[in-house]
C-alpha cells in the first residue's frame, strides 16, 4: 500500500445521502426515513443508516471518504506493518483513542495518520503540536478496524491498565493486597489477646463473645430497619416521573455507552439483543459494547450469528488473569464513546425508559453524583422456593434499603448491573478493581471516599434469579467475600477515611459493609447457643449467660427475626408481589442455609483464594420474561 499522494479535504463535497443514493446503497424511502428520525431524535445520518440496517460499515466509511475527499483503506497485515512504531512512542493508547488517531508515517513535515473520525476538528492541531509537523493528512478506516489496530498496537498497555490501572493510580484503593502489614499486625495482636484472655479467664471471655454476637445481630438488624423505613418514603422527595421522561428532547440526548460483559453464555445472546432493542433511546446515540474473553469462541460465534444492529461492537479481551468481569469492563471503558455509561449483564431486561431516567437523574441531582443505581428484580420470581426468597431479598434491598441510604446521603454499595455513570468521573476514579470480586460495591464506596455521591433511580432491570442452591451459594459467597475485601481496603487508613467522609458516613460504612458479613458469621453461633439454652433449660451455660446477654438474645430471637420477616414482607408491597408473602416466614432459614453458609465459605476463600471469581450460570431458568 502506498501512503503518498493522499488528498486533503476540499471545501465542498457531495452530501453523504446523495453519495449513498448514487451508489445504489440506499433507496430514497430509506433516506427519508433516516432523515425523519434524525430530525426527531438527532444523531449522525450515517450512523442512523447503519443502525437501521440500511447500509454496511464498509458502505458508510467509503461514502464518508468520498464526502471528505479522503483515502479509505481496509485494515490488513500489510497496513499494520507500515505503521511507524517510533511514532507510537510519542502517543499513549489513551491519547490515540481519545483523538481517534494512529500515526502511520512521516514524510518530511507531513504526517500521515489513520482515523475513524473524518471530521474531528482538533485532530490536525493536536498532531501538529505533538509530532512537530506542518501538515497532517488523514486516511480513513472503519471504526472497527481502528479499534482492532489499537488493540494490536497497544495491546500490552491496554490489558495492563485494565488489570493494574487502579493499583497504579492509588494502591491503597486496590484489593491486590488482601491485608496490609498493619492489618496483619493488628489481626495478629487481636488473636493473641483473645487467646490470652481465653486462657486466663474462660468465663469472662465467653460472656464477651456471646454478648458481641448478640449485639452485632441487634445493631445490624436495627440499623437496616431504620434505613428501610426511610426508604419506604423516598418517593416523596426523589422520583422521576413519566412526564419528565416524555418532556425530554431526543435530539439533545448525549451518546450513551452500554457495556455488556459475557462469558460462555451463548444461550442468552438473542435475549440480550432483543431487550436492548426495546430501550427507548435514540439508537443512533447508543454505543453498545459486547465484551468477550478472547478464548470464548462459542459466545463470539453466537453473537455474530445473531447479527445485532450496527451500533454494537464486539471487543475481544486478551487472555490474562484475573478473568473477571471488572477487568473486562475496564478494557471496554477504553473504547467507550458515551458521556454516560452503564453496565448490563447478559440476561438483563431493563425497563425501556431507564437510560432517559438516568439522564434526568444526573441533571436533577447535580455534578456531585457520579453514579445512579437502578433497581434489580427477577422475571422468574415464582419458579421455585429459592427464586421466591431471592426476589423478596432483592425487592427489600433495592426498593427500600438503598433508597433509605440515598435519603440519608450515606455510602451506597452498587449492584453488579444497571449502574449508570458519568464516564469522565468513572475514569478519574480508576473504574473497577479487577481484584475485588464485588467490584460494584467497592466502586460505590470508593466514590464516597473521593467526595462523590451515588444515588438511586426509580427504574428496574429484570434479571434471572438463581434456581439452584449450589449456583446461588457460589454467587452469594462471592458477594460476601467482596464485602470483606471492600471492608479491608477502606480500613487501611481508617482515620483518613473518617476525615474524608465524616463520622456518620464512616459509621454507616462500618455497619453496612463490615457488619453484613459479620452478621452472617455470628448468626449460627448466636442462635445455636441461645436455642440450646432455651430448649434444654440446661444450666451449663448459666455462668456464661448473664441476664443482659439473655435479654438481648431473646430480643434477637423474637423481635430481631420478626423484623427480618417484616422487612421481607414489606418488600412485596411496592411491586404487588403478594403471592410471595408466605415465603417471608422462611427468612430465618434462608439466612442460615444461605447467607451464613456462604459467609463461612467466603471467609475461607478470603485467605485461600481471594481473587477467585465463582461464575454464576445464566440461562438455566425455565421461565422467560
Amino acid at each position: 500500500m502506498s501512503v503518498s499522494g493522499i488528498p486533503s479535504n476540499p471545501a465542498a463535497a457531495p452530501r453523504l445521502g446523495a453519495i449513498l443514493l448514487a451508489r445504489g446503497k440506499i433507496t430514497e424511502a430509506q433516506l427519508r426515513e433516516a432523515l425523519t428520525i434524525q430530525q426527531e431524535r438527532g444523531g449522525r445520518l450515517g450512523w442512523l443508516l447503519l443502525t437501521l440496517g440500511f447500509i454496511s460499515r464498509l458502505d458508510l466509511f467509503r461514502a464518508l471518504a468520498s464526502h471528505f475527499s479522503l483515502k479509505f483503506v481496509v485494515a490488513s497485515p500489510e497496513l499494520l506493518e507500515l505503521i511507524d512504531r517510533k511514532l507510537l512512542a510519542d502517543l499513549s493508547s489513551a491519547e490515540a483513542i481519545a483523538q481517534h488517531v494512529i500515526p502511520l508515517a512521516r514524510r518530511g513535515n507531513t504526517l500521515v495518520v489513520l482515523t475513524d473520525f473524518p471530521d474531528r476538528r482538533d485532530l490536525d492541531a493536536f498532531c501538529r503540536e505533538r509530532f512537530q509537523v506542518d501538515t497532517v493528512r488523514r486516511v480513513l478506516v472503519t471504526d472497527l478496524d481502528f479499534m482492532n489496530l489499537i488493540q494490536q498496537l497497544y495491546g500490552d498497555e491496554l490489558i495492563d491498565q485494565s488489570i493494574n490501572g487502579l493499583f497504579y493510580r492509588n494502591s491503597q484503593e486496590s484489593a491486590y493486597s488482601v491485608f496490609t502489614k498493619t492489618q496483619i499486625l493488628v489481626l495478629g495482636l487481636f488473636c493473641y489477646a483473645a487467646l490470652t484472655w481465653l486462657y486466663l479467664d474462660v468465663k469472662s471471655f465467653l460472656i464477651a463473645l456471646f454478648a458481641l454476637c448478640q449485639l452485632t445481630f441487634f445493631v445490624s438488624v436495627t440499623f437496616k430497619l431504620v434505613i428501610s423505613l426511610a426508604g419506604a418514603r423516598r418517593e416523596q422527595f426523589q422520583f422521576i416521573t413519566n412526564e419528565e421522561v416524555a418532556a425530554l428532547d431526543d435530539s439533545e440526548l448525549p451518546v450513551y455507552t452500554v457495556l455488556v460483559p459475557v462469558y460462555k453464555e451463548p444461550e442468552v445472546i438473542r435475549i440480550l439483543i432483543n431487550s436492548l432493542k426495546k430501550v427507548d433511546y435514540p439508537q443512533g446515540k447508543l454505543d453498545i459494547l459486547l465484551l468477550l474473553e478472547e478464548e470464548d469462541t462459542i459466545t463470539f460465534e453466537a453473537a455474530k450469528k445473531a447479527q445485532p444492529p450496527g451500533n454494537w461492537r464486539f471487543i475481544r479481551i486478551p487472555n490474562a488473569l484475573p478473568k473477571t468481569k471488572p477487568k473486562a469492563c475496564n478494557y471496554g471503558v477504553f473504547f467507550s464513546r458515551g458521556a454516560f455509561l452503564t453496565i448490563y449483564d447478559a440476561e438483563d431486561i431493563p425497563e425501556p425508559d431507564q437510560l432517559k431516567k438516568a439522564i434526568i437523574g444526573f441533571r436533577k441531582y447535580g455534578e456531585s453524583y457520579v453514579c445512579l443505581q437502578a433497581a434489580l428484580n427477577y422475571f422468574n420470581a415464582d419458579e421455585n422456593v429459592i427464586t421466591r426468597l431471592f426476589t423478596l431479598e432483592y425487592s427489600y434491598w433495592f426498593d427500600y434499603l438503598l433508597p433509605g441510604l440515598d435519603r440519608f446521603q450515606l455510602p451506597i454499595p452498587l449492584g453488579g448491573t444497571s449502574n449508570h455513570f458519568r464516564t469522565d468521573i468513572l475514569k478519574q476514579l480508576g473504574a473497577w478493581d479487577p481484584y475485588n470480586v464485588t467490584e460494584d460495591a467497592d466502586l460505590g464506596i470508593r466514590a464516597c471516599a473521593n467526595g462523590y455521591r451515588v444515588g438511586v433511580i426509580n427504574s428496574t432491570t429484570y434479571e434471572e434469579a438463581n434456581t439452584r442452591y449450589g449456583n446461588w451459594l457460589r454467587q452469594r459467597s462471592r458477594w460476601i467475600k467482596g464485602y470483606m475485601q471492600t471492608f479491608l481496603v477502606y480500613n487501611r487508613r481508617p482515620f483518613k477515611m473518617l476525615r474524608t467522609v465524616g463520622l456518620i458516613n464512616w459509621l454507616s460504612f462500618q455497619l453496612f459493609i463490615g457488619g453484613t458479613p459479620l452478621l452472617f458469621l455470628v448468626t449460627p453461633l448466636a442462635w445455636g447457643v441461645f436455642l440450646f439454652w432455651l430448649l434444654t433449660h440446661s444450666t451449663v451455660l448459666d455462668p456464661f449467660m448473664p441476664p443482659f446477654v439473655l435479654y438481648i438474645g431473646l430480643y434477637n430471637l423474637l423481635i430481631g427475626n420478626f423484623m427480618g420477616i417484616y422487612l421481607n414482607m414489606m418488600a412485596v408491597f411496592r411491586r404487588g408481589l403478594f403471592s410471595l408473602l408466605p415465603f417471608a416466614m422462611l427468612n430465618p432459614l434462608y439466612w442460615l442455609l444461605g447467607h451464613s453458609v456462604s459467609a463461612y465459605k467466603a471467609l475461607w476463600q478470603l485467605f485461600s483464594k481471594p481473587f477467585y471469581w465463582e461464575k454464576t450460570a445464566h440461562g438455566i431458568s425455565k421461565l422467560q420474561h
